[in-house]
């Protein structure tokens, strides 16, 4: 006997409700799936299995899920997985700051 297992999915829904009316056509309800997002990165094709959307009933009208967009937008960033690069403030002597109209050769 084999058992088969359920995938978790990839990104989770936040916790809104069940179902709402459709914004779209007004009515169906929109449900909560996890679908195959599809968005294109530069001249490339991207494909996400088990992304969280709503989904409308009669119409078919997809709203997906802002939290998981923004997951994914980082991910996808050309940064991703990159040390943050910091910048390092240079410390300024007492005494070396120059005030304005002031000039580097003195006139006597």
């Amino acid at each position: 006997m084999s058992q088969i297992s359920k995938r978790q999915p990839t990104f989770q829904m936040a916790n809104l409700p069940a179902t709402t009316v459709c914004t779209e056509c007004s009515a169906g309800h929109m449900h909560r799936e996890y679908i195959t997002y599809l968005t294109w990165l530069a001249d490339e094709l991207v494909t996400v299995p088990d992304f969280p959307a709503w989904v409308c009933d009669m119409c078919g009208r997809r709203e997906y899920d802002g939290n998981a967009l923004n997951k994914l937008a980082l991910i996808l960033s050309p940064n991703a997985g990159k040390p943050p690069v910091h910048q390092r403030k240079r410390a300024i002597k007492p005494g070396s700051r120059k005030t304005k109209g002031s000039s580097a050769i003195n006139e006597g």
